[in-house]
């Protein structure tokens, strides 16, 4: 947990110590001139992407005959945001226990199912960073390419890059066919294929619960990433410099965020530096970008605080009142 405050830490720092005091002064004046209702529409667009992620986990305990109820498994959600805050993942455990407090399901089942949604997560982030690499256009094309170009003399074109994509996975196959399966019998080589099949199985358990709670799964899984997008997009409103930025800039935004939640604790301190210079792509200046990134950011962690704290108190009033 030290290492990862200390990156946010550091970034707050760097980047503070970059700023002259009028800077500095301009960036407290832009966040005094925000329009405050727009930020609450955006913490209302987090609180329904909570929601949607509350009610796609249920889901995943239908097919072992369980069935919690919403707002159980929606506190046990903004509590694990609350842990992740304090401890890198203790909010997967914490949010565990607290649906075996209030609801008695095994910590082993709920596990299992926090797993599987990890797991789905993760390929679903791939995918839309891989979208957005292939589908960056306009201004934050010309900025990332204009970027490498500074640092490489020559950059290959993008078909040369999917013809590259193409033969390494091709190769991997062929690889996997000809020399994996024959080397099962090394121990750290059957500990990494049973992980990779026990990820495989976790993805496919979405399967198990019936064309219909599937489809449901996947539109929730698709809603809750719109929401994030959307969430950027309307905290362009708050500010007159970015009022009149789109849903291209929002995604770029999320892209850039969500690299920096990887970086520190809770994406504090590096998440609303990455916003800035995703905003600088589109020639927002250092002030609004700042606080525009710093609103988006403490918006969404103000309402994990305050929401994450009453179910703390609500699960642990249940633990007592069992006792």
């Amino acid at each position: 947990m030290a290492v990862f405050l200390g990156i946010g830490a550091f970034f707050i720092y760097w980047f503070l110590l970059k700023l002259d005091a009028e800077q500095k002064a301009a960036i407290w004046q832009a966040f005094l001139d925000a329009d405050y209702w727009w930020v609450a529409a955006a913490m209302a667009c987090s609180l329904l992407s909570h929601v949607l992620r509350a009610l796609r986990w249920r889901l995943l305990f239908k097919p072992i005959g369980l069935n919690p109820s919403l707002k159980n498994t929606f506190g046990s959600v903004v509590v694990a945001y609350l842990g992740n805050l304090a401890f890198p993942r203790a909010g997967e455990v914490m949010r565990c226990a607290t649906l075996r407090s209030s609801e008695n399901i095994p910590l082993e089942k709920s596990l299992g199912t926090v797993v599987t949604e990890r797991l789905i997560d993760m390929l679903a982030f791939v995918v839309v960073i891989v979208f957005g690499m292939l589908a960056m256009f306009g201004k934050a094309k010309d900025w990332l390419y204009d970027t490498l170009s500074a640092k490489f003399d020559t950059l290959p074109n993008m078909a040369m890059l999917a013809g590259a994509g193409v033969a390494v996975l091709v190769a991997a196959f062929v690889l996997y066919k000809l020399l994996w399966k024959r080397m099962l019998h090394i121990g750290i080589v059957k500990k990494v294929d049973d992980m990779v099949r026990g990820m495989v199985d976790g993805v496919k358990s979405i399967l198990h619960m019936g064309p219909r709670n599937t489809t449901l799964f996947l539109l929730y899984s698709a809603a809750i990433y719109l929401l994030y997008i959307l969430g950027g997009l309307i905290i362009f409103k708050a500010f007159g410099e970015t009022h009149w930025l789109g849903l291209r800039a929002a995604f770029v935004v999320y892209l850039f965020g969500s690299v920096g939640m990887t970086f520190s604790q809770g994406g504090i301190g590096v998440y609303p530096a990455l916003v800035q210079m995703a905003l600088d792509i589109y020639g927002i200046s250092v002030e609004v970008g700042t606080a525009c990134g710093w609103l988006l950011w403490g918006s969404q962690q103000a309402l994990v605080i305050v929401l994450g704290a009453a179910f703390l108190i609500y699960f642990s009033l249940i633990k007592r009142k069992q006792k």
